[in-house]
Order: structure tokens, then sequence, then C-alpha cells
């Protein structure tokens, strides 16, 4: 890399006076500026960095390339399905067809678009086995908040406001109980078995008629199928209570079954992660919430439904919810997803969770010699070791996070679940090859007999990329976010 542009902020690469562009002469005088509130009116200049059109292209051309992400390499991020959204997905999305709309224009100039929302709806009902779907909240997390609301809004509909316990496993994500404080639930949590299955017997134990809900997640963060969930439905229905589905790992059920089937009431779906559009840096998303039949009329507005003449339109509830975004949600999402499903079919939509599970098992099967297993049992689309299964030489996960780095591999979720010291939670997707697979369970074990023979230099990695170890704890407690700031922390 050009030592130039390595490493130095926008900032550091301007120098007084040079210019990148010139504006227009304002023909219309300072009338638009004389007429904003004096409160609106800039203080002084902005401070953006004086630089070339040249300079602004290098630097940010390199800056993209010390970005890591699934067009670059092998993601296995645990929990997370980080798997590549083919390019026809884009091109699509990109149409100006769809880029050029804008949400206040009449409902009949956007036919095509409310088609495509509308089609997806079905399509999510049919794969889920739900009776409708809102695609309104706009990532997975705020879809686990919208579905809790229905489930507050079904309860308190019947007058039964006493119900305000959330049951919540020991192996749940923690957007789950968050999102249950944010609705203003009470969360309880239950225990795991030794094999990471929900302890039924303990879940017994906290059924009452304060129970709201039960949120699961199937597969669970362990990468294991919860296979008392027939029972568990039972026991949650009986007691007056819901069931929740957590949709972050629905890509390893894909094809082969559905949780509308397994008894669950109501579910969100990672859209932008099951249905291939990357995700990361805070967004795009697109969290669908999906419920039984039943339950629809309590799902936010707007909804987007078809007239018996075949043309769609936009309505409103009165027992709805209330809304939960601007508009429809996330459209260019759903455009990749609808796509995406599309692209596949229902002929080979249902090969992607075999194929995932596959890949998982390959991994595990391939590894298990050299990273502990606390639970040796076929796991579905992720699972999780427990660090290295030699720990005599101190190396810990984050030693081979790091190192993994070196080898031009992202790394895999690290200490999450909770359920272990070293959690190394490892997903590859459906759509790696298997020269890919094999390729990082090389480097895998390689970095296992690094361990065992220079445990310091692997203590030490990464040991060629841009940044190395930054200090998180100092960056989370004081960080620098402005260059203002950094130069007063430098001369500091």
């Amino acid at each position: 890399m050009n030592n130039t542009f390595y490493g130095k902020l926008i900032f550091e690469l301007g120098e007084t006076g040079r210019v990148g562009y010139s504006l227009p002469k304002n023909e219309l005088s300072d009338y638009n500026i004389a007429s904003l509130p004096q409160r609106l009116k800039r203080k002084e200049k902005m401070g953006l960095p004086e630089v070339d059109e040249l300079t602004v292209v290098r630097h940010y051309t390199n800056m993209s390339n010390n970005n890591f992400g699934v067009d670059t390499g092998f993601y296995p991020l645990g929990s997370c399905t980080m798997k590549y959204n083919p390019k026809i997905n884009e091109e699509i999305s990109n149409m100006s067809s769809f880029t050029s709309l804008h949400p206040l224009q009449s409902v009949d100039t956007v036919q095509g678009a409310l088609e495509v929302y509308y089609n997806l709806q079905r399509s999510l009902s049919e794969i889920s086995g739900l009776n409708e779907f809102t695609l309104n909240p706009f990532a997975g997390a705020h879809g686990e908040l919208t579905g809790l609301m229905v489930i507050r809004s079904y309860h308190n509909s019947r007058g039964d406001y006493k119900r305000v316990n959330v049951i919540v496993p020991d192996s749940a994500h923690g957007t789950n109980p968050a999102s249950a404080a944010v609705c203003g639930l009470k969360v309880v949590q239950i225990k795991s078995l030794a094999d990471g299955t929900v302890d039924v017997e303990d879940l017994k134990a906290h059924l009452d008629d304060t129970v709201a809900a039960i949120m699961l997640t199937n597969p669970n963060t362990l990468g294991i199928f919860e296979h008392n969930i027939p029972e568990i439905a039972k026991l949650v229905h009986d007691c007056g209570g819901l069931l929740y589905y957590d949709g972050a790992n629905l890509n390893a059920l894909l094809g082969k079954c559905r949780p509308g089937d397994m008894g669950f009431d109501v579910m969100h779906i990672n859209l932008h992660k099951t249905f291939s559009t990357p995700h990361g840096g805070g967004g795009p998303g697109s969290g669908p919430v999906g419920v039984r039949a039943g339950l629809e009329k309590f799902l936010p507005n707007p909804h987007v439904k078809k007239a018996e003449d075949g043309t769609f339109y936009i309505d409103t509830d009165a027992e709805a919810l209330g809304s939960v975004s601007g508009f429809i949600g996330n459209f260019g999402v759903m455009i990749k997803a609808y796509s995406y499903i599309l692209t596949l079919g229902k002929e080979n939509l249902k090969y992607v969770g075999p194929f995932a599970t596959l890949n998982a098992n390959y991994i595990k099967d391939s590894l298990k010699d050299v990273y502990e297993l606390p639970i040796d049992v076929v796991c579905k689309h992720e699972f999780v070791f427990d660090g290295l299964k030699d720990k005599s030489q101190g190396v810990t996960t984050m030693n081979v996070a790091k190192r993994l780095l070196d080898y031009g591999f992202h790394a895999p979720t690290i200490y999450f679940p909770l359920l272990f010291h070293e959690s190394l939670m490892i997903e590859p997707a459906e759509n790696e090859s298997k020269t890919t697979l094999d390729e990082f369970i090389a480097v895998m074990r390689k970095i296992a007999k690094e361990a065992a023979e220079d445990p310091e230099m692997l203590k030490a990695a990464p040991h060629n990329t841009p940044v190395r170890r930054p200090d998180d704890t100092l960056a989370a407690t004081h960080p620098i976010v402005t260059y203002r700031e950094l130069l007063a922390d430098s001369a500091e």
C-alpha cells in the first residue's frame, strides 16, 4: 500500500487551499440561507478536509481494501449466517423502477412495488407455516420487539394484564431479554440441560398465569435442534402463554420444517441473514414478523393488502398495535430477499438447510480432535467449540481468532454463547465449497499446532493486519470520535 495514504485520516491528507471541485455560483443570492431560523445557522465553518479528487479516491479505495466481507473471504460468524449475496439480487434492487420510488407516491403509481411486498409476505408465510406477516420492522431485534408487542397486545385485548413474564433459556441471544425489557415485560430465565437443550422440568416450575410467552431459538444457539418443542408448546399453551420463535437460526430449517407447524404463534425472520442480503456495520436489515391465525389484527400498521380486482392497497387497522417504522420498512432488503427466493424456487430452497447442516458437521468432525467439543452430537447449521483441547499453553479463543486474520479468514463468533468459558462458534452457511472448508480446517489445525509449539507468537497475533490489537476497553470507555479530539489527545 502507498505509504502516503497508509493509516492516515482524510484530514491528514489535505492542505489549505486544495479543492476537489467548485460549485456553480449561487443565482438565488442568499434568500434560502436568510430564510433559515437563526438557531439552525452554523456559527463557524464546517471544517471539512481540503483535498483534491484524486486524493479522495485513493484514500477511500485504500480504506475499502482494509475491510473484510463475504465477497473477500470466508466469514464463519456463528449465529449470524453471513452468506453470500448473489449479484443478481443487487442488480434487481438497484433498478431505477425501484430506487426512484417515493413512499408518498399515489398507490396507483406503485402497484409493482406493493406486489413485491405482498408476494414476499405470502412467500414467508408458506416458508414459516404462519398465517400473516408484516415486513415493517427494520432489523431482527426490531422484529423481536414488534413480536412481543403483538403478544402483549393479544393478552391485553383479553383483559389478561397480569401476563408480564417472558421465559428465556440461558442459551438465548442477548437481544431476547433486552427486547422483552424494552417492551415492559419481565424476563424469567430457565436452564439448559447438559445436551444444550431446554430443561423442560425447570420450565414447568415457572409456568403460571403470569406467563406471556416463551422465546425460543430452534436450532438453539449451540446449533442443536430442540427436540422437545411439541411438549414445550403444549405446556406453555395450556398455561395460557404463547410461543415466540427467534428466527435467527431459521437458515438451518429451510426445506425441512416450519416453526408454525411446531406450534409457534409469533416469530421474526432476519430477512437480511436467511435470505442473503449482507449485513454488518449497522444495516441495512429487515425483521419481518409473522403470526398464526387469530393474531393478524395486532400486526403493526400499515398493511399491504390485495383487493378482489387484483390491485394492491395500503390499509390500517384500529386494533393494530400502532406503527413501528416509517412507511413499510427497508424496501431494498425486501427486493433482494424476494429475488433470492424466486431464484432458488421451491425446488431448490429445500436444500439450503441440509447443505448448511452438512457444512457445519464437516468442519466440526474435522477439528474436534484438536478443539474441545463440549457437546458431541450432530449439529445443524452451526456448532460451538470450547477453545483448544490442549489448554496447557494458555492460548485463548481470542488468540485463535486473532491468528485467523493472518491467514485471511474472518474469525468465528467468540465468547458466545456464555455457556462455555472459551466459546468459538462456527457457522459456514450452505454456499461455501468443500475447497474453502478444507482450507479453513487446515488453518485451524495449523493454529492448534502453533499453540503447542510457539504459543507466544500466537498470543501476539495478528502480525500482518493494518490494525493489530487495539485496546478494546480504552476504545469503549474513552472513544475518540472526531479529528479534533484525536489532535487534542495526541497533544496530551
